[in-house]
């Protein structure tokens, strides 16, 4: 009886050691289809808009993200914009394009989300624009026409913030009497690990749809498919940190919030399954002031000046007040 249950036992711990191998072979081949881009093939569809069979698909293959580009000149964001190429660490290469509205103009350096590249927040730069700052359009790496083919959900792109920064600084004409930062979701956290970890010190900040951790957004997504998260989630998380050398445990822009030293905005989505409103509360709640937190209603992870221009143009335009010119007489 007992060499019986003996071998019962060391067959179950058999079991559970090759399913716990199983699932973080898995765990790790959805974090690598997560933060590689695909070289082609069709982008799988937001996770709440999938049919059932499409969901059991997705959690054996991961997702397929192909690289986002986009083809447009930069004429589309002003008539005299001009494209740039902006050295990063690493012998990385980022794609940018910039159009300079005066000698007394601020400038709006814009970061774009996740599987997104800088022409996501072209409407966002040609309102600004059209407020009379000067702005620049920068694509991650991975992303647009800048190289490599990655993305780390804000870790490795603060240093690309850094970066833009450094060179809009050195080399834009003019200089720019003050610098802001507007990013969105990836980009809102890059621009948060850029000021607590790289040293960037901006004039102010723009930040849409935050995530306070990155193992909150990735549990967002599973939420969104409508499965547990753990220990899934726990799981992408460490085999994507591991696979580009950093703790994505430690990735919190809510914990880098607090390095803020200079006015924020922050947008939020008040139905938003990505980054829920709680979180990006969390994120403003550590911020020092001077702060101001406005939530759009009925709206997701998605263009505010698309979906609501009116309250977003009156937010923006009074965030930038004091760093405008004053209009010509």
């Amino acid at each position: 009886m007992n060499l019986r249950f003996q071998r019962v036992s060391l067959a179950m711990l058999l079991l559970a050691l090759a399913g716990f191998a199983a699932l973080n072979a898995l765990a790790y081949r959805h974090a690598r289809a997560m933060l590689h881009y695909a070289p082609g093939g069709a982008r799988t569809e937001k996770p709440e808009t999938l049919p059932s069979l499409a969901k059991l698909r997705v959690l054996l293959s991961g997702v397929n993200l192909p690289r986002p580009t986009d083809e447009r000149p930069p004429a589309v964001l002003a008539p005299h914009a001009r494209a740039l190429a902006i050295d990063a660490p690493g012998g990385i290469r980022l794609s940018a394009w910039h159009a300079q509205n005066g000698e007394k103009a601020p400038l709006v350096i814009f970061f774009h989300g996740y599987s997104t590249e800088k022409t996501r927040l072209l409407r966002e730069a040609q309102q600004i624009y059209a407020m009379g700052a000067s702005v620049m359009l920068v694509d991650f790496r991975g992303s647009g026409g800048s190289s490599e083919s990655y993305a780390t959900l804000g870790m490795r792109e603060a240093e690309d913030v850094a970066a833009a920064v450094r060179f809009a600084r050195k080399h834009l004409p003019h200089g720019a009497p003050a610098i802001i930062l507007y990013g969105q979701s990836m980009g809102s956290a890059a621009i948060l690990r850029a000021i607590h970890t790289h040293g960037v010190q901006p004039d102010g900040v723009i930040l849409e749809s935050v995530f306070d951790s990155m193992l909150g957004t990735i549990r967002n997504r599973f939420a969104a498919m409508g499965l547990p998260a753990f220990p899934a989630a726990e799981l992408l998380v460490f085999w994507g940190g591991r696979q580009f050398g950093f703790n994505g445990f430690a990735h919190n822009p809510v914990d880098y919030a607090r390095a803020l030293k200079c006015p924020a905005l922050f947008l939020h989505g008040a139905d938003d399954p990505r980054a829920t409103l709680a979180e990006g509360r969390r994120v403003f709640e550590a911020a020092p002031a001077p702060k101001r937190f406005v939530a759009f209603d009925h709206v997701g992870h998605e263009s505010y000046a698309a979906r609501h221009p009116e309250p977003w143009r009156a937010a923006v335009r009074a965030f930038l007040a004091p760093f405008l010119p004053p209009p010509a007489e």
